[in-house]
């Protein structure tokens, strides 16, 4: 596994060992003591989601407070996303600034999003079923959404002028200065 770093602190790109051939390929898409040894991330997945969206709907930028705040790690299993994390730590050294990257079913590579991160995506391809593990259980009561389109985050969304599809949820996020 290949791990690289990002401008946010905490937050990685991982890219697995693919074994290919003329029948397909095989990789693993989780193991938990190659992730300790690449990483150092001494870490529990208690919960995994999958979710499917159509082109041009973006989901986020969402966090939850702690004491159940998530770390994620995320994956494309089919299709394309613009893959967003903003940093909401106050005392973090990058707070309010945001790194983007795109992930895809082709290029398997992968995102770990430390708990206390706010994060999204948006849909590039015509369909994307999206995967991640998260280190903490759903929390409805203590779930918040970063607004989107947050002018003092300033994420460079991929949109070619286009309005992204979203939740009733995500159009109603609050700006950082708000939480």
């Amino acid at each position: 596994m290949q791990v690289n770093t990002t401008s946010l602190s905490g937050v990685l790109v991982l890219t697995p060992q693919v074994f290919s051939d003329a029948r397909g390929c095989f990789y693993e898409s989780f193991n938990q003591a190659a992730l300790e040894v690449a990483t150092g991330l001494k870490t529990r997945f208690v919960q995994d989601n999958h979710s499917t969206s159509t082109r041009g709907v973006l989901r986020g930028l969402h966090f939850q407070l702690a004491p159940k705040a998530q770390g994620k790690l995320i994956r494309i299993v089919q299709g394309e996303v613009f893959d967003v994390v903003v940093d909401i730590r106050r005392d973090s050294p990058t707070y309010g600034k945001w790194h983007g990257e795109v992930l895809s079913a082709e290029d398997r590579k992968q995102i770990w999003v430390p708990p206390g991160l706010a994060h999204g995506f948006l849909v590039l391809s015509e369909s994307a079923e999206f995967l991640y593990k998260t280190t903490d259980y759903y929390a409805p009561e203590l779930e918040r959404c970063l607004r989107w389109d947050d002018p003092t985050v300033g994420v460079a969304w991929p949109l070619a002028g286009r309005q992204p599809l979203l939740s009733e949820k995500d159009r109603q996020g609050l700006p950082l200065a708000a939480l």
